[in-house]
């Protein structure tokens, strides 16, 4: 008989717990911690549904929903249960939407209530009265013949139909079995929906949440703990960690103690460092004019406090090839330099405004016009007719479609060498792709102030002159560098940009930059007390934390480049054990 490690006996537990709920139609919520093997999990209770139920639930026409948040997600699920027929696996909007869709009547009735963008187009259009109401690329518009809904709008739809029994009876009849993959990412309102409309009354629907309320690090909305007051969810902990080494899984217990997690290999011995600034001599910034840097190294001493830790990791060894390491930002300034969009980012006073693309123009460029310069360049012509379907008119001749593609082509060759407002300029002329309202008006206004003298112009007009004038004056390819790093195609990565990621050297900088988080005030927290009132920002910042220093296999390494009192000092003591507490790098 083979010996198991202590994370495979755990995984074992876990899912005998699980298969037990199957077995008598019990909802249940597996907490898995960072490397405990989620998927797995989820893989073998979907294999296990198929050996007992597959047949009676094809012969009924039914299927086992599992809901995903990423497509790569429901390809994977897809391709690990070999397709089975059985299995419906897809996002969480096409999941709601192949049942929304055929409630219309209800749809419409609910519609003026999503909000005030709702309002606002519904008055400017010809009301609401029997369109289509359609779920496509997540373009929300109304007009005579039918009303297309946003993302966001049919994950509200969804949390409201399900309040009525008849929309609880089609779920049921075609799914009932939904699990959930990745839980604590779900909609806030739409969780407590399915909680009090599916598991708490008893709807008859089996409800199965796969995640990690500590790996929440994705939205405000997002719900991160399910629970229910009646008691309806049966809770399973798997504790095991199959990826790191078993001090670096000790440290994550330390941290975490309700969910103690055991290593694969009781002999392995990672390493981990932790260097902080506390020792540097001179003035820390003060956080004034914007960017939240209280506190923190001024921006050349914390680049060489970087380096120089870098410098370290290389002499022990590490292998610095983006596959083997991960250097995990979150002083975005410095990352800016580094990936070549400094120019743009200083265009902005809130990072969020590029970083999660709040700015109208980063959306549209990130979204919309790098997309389709993409597919473009790689000839993948079904992702470009897809884009073009919703940003072109109707190409009726070859002479349109002629043109179209040479309209791309002066496009590609701007994104290589012109500026931002050079792309601006050819999109207003060719519409190729279609630029938003919003810009198109903004567009407008800069035109009509370039051909005014400067002295006509008022305070607000001559500030979004400026403005407008720096943003459009940057090389395009800053752009298309931004683009890259929000989608994680370099080493280098904010910490939202690695969740379920592993690499075997991780290196975390710790600093301020974002108004959300400051690890000081995290850390010193950790060990309570958490004012009531901060509970949320704790959470936000803990989740951060813990989902970085858990991406690590072997070597661990932290620097702090914000300063730490000697209470967070304490703390970082206890997690990461006093010997590894090593100061400045320097």
């Amino acid at each position: 008989m083979m010996l198991l490690n202590p994370a495979e006996q755990a995984s074992i537990e876990a899912l005998e717990k699980i298969r037990n709920c199957i077995n008598n139609n019990f909802c249940f919520r597996l907490e898995a911690g960072a490397g405990a093997g989620k998927t797995y999990s989820l893989i073998e209770s979907i294999k296990y549904l198929i050996s007992r139920q597959a047949n009676e639930l094809l012969s009924k026409q039914q299927q086992i929903a599992c809901i995903t948040y990423t497509n790569v997600a429901k390809d994977e699920i897809k391709d690990r249960t070999d397709h089975h027929p059985v299995i419906f696996s897809d996002t969480i909007h096409a999941f709601c939407w192949s049942i929304l869709q055929h409630y219309q009547v209800k749809l419409r009735e609910h519609i003026p209530g999503l909000g005030e963008k709702w309002v606002q187009r519904i008055a400017d259009s010809s009301g609401i009265s029997n369109q289509l109401v359609k779920y496509e690329l997540g373009f929300p518009s109304i007009n005579e013949r039918e009303i297309t809904l946003h993302h966001d709008d049919v994950v509200s739809l969804m949390a409201r139909m399900l309040c009525y029994p008849k929309f609880q009876k089609l779920l049921r009849s075609k799914f009932p079995i939904v699990f959930i993959d990745e839980y604590q990412d779900t909609d806030r309102k739409l969780a407590e929906s399915i909680v009090e409309n599916l598991i708490d009354n008893d709807s008859g629907v089996m409800v199965g949440l796969f995640g990690d309320h500590w790996q929440k690090i994705y939205g405000t909305s997002a719900c991160g703990l399910i629970s229910s007051a009646k008691g309806k969810i049966v809770e399973i902990g798997k504790k095991a960690n199959f990826r790191s080494d078993k001090n670096i899984v000790q440290c994550l217990n330390r941290m975490r103690p309700d969910l103690p997690q055991a290593e694969s290999n009781p002999n392995s011995e990672g390493v981990i460092k932790v260097f902080h600034s506390n020792d540097w001599n001179g003035v820390r910034r003060d956080g004034k004019g914007g960017g939240h840097w209280k506190d923190d190294l001024p921006e050349s001493d914390a680049k060489d406090y970087i380096l120089k830790t870098k410098s370290q990791m290389i002499a022990d060894g590490w292998d610095m090839s983006t596959d083997k390491t991960k250097i995990l930002f979150l002083t975005n300034n410095l990352i800016a330099s580094e990936q070549n969009f400094k120019n743009l980012a200083d265009c902005f006073s809130h990072t969020d405004d590029y970083l999660k693309k709040n700015d109208k123009y980063i959306k549209f460029f990130l979204e919309v016009v790098e997309p389709t310069l993409s597919a473009y360049e790689h000839k993948q012509y079904g992702d470009l007719l897809q884009i073009k379907t919703q940003n072109h008119p109707q190409l009726k001749r070859q002479s349109d479609k002629t043109n179209w593609l040479k309209n791309l082509q002066k496009a590609f060759e701007i994104k290589a060498t012109g500026t931002i407002g050079d792309m601006l300029d050819l999109l207003m002329e060719t519409n190729t792709p279609r630029i938003p309202f919003k810009i198109e008006d903004s567009e407008t206004r800069f035109k009509n102030l370039v051909l005014t003298e400067s002295g006509e112009l008022n305070d607000d007009e001559s500030t979004f002159f400026r403005k407008l004038s720096k943003f459009r004056s940057i090389a395009y390819q800053e752009l298309s560098s931004l683009g890259a790093y929000i989608d994680d195609k370099t080493p280098f990565s904010t910490k939202h940009g690695v969740k379920g990621a592993q690499f075997d050297n991780v290196l975390v900088i710790c600093g301020r930059g974002w108004n959300q988080y400051n690890w000081n005030q995290m850390l010193e927290w950790m060990d309570g007390p958490c004012p009531v009132d901060k509970q949320d920002t704790f959470e936000r910042n803990r989740n951060l934390f813990y989902v970085s220093c858990s991406r690590a296999k072997h070597n661990l390494t932290l620097l702090f480049t914000q300063e730490l009192s000697q209470k967070s000092i304490s703390v970082l003591e206890r997690i990461f054990g006093k010997e590894n507490i090593l100061g400045s790098p320097l």
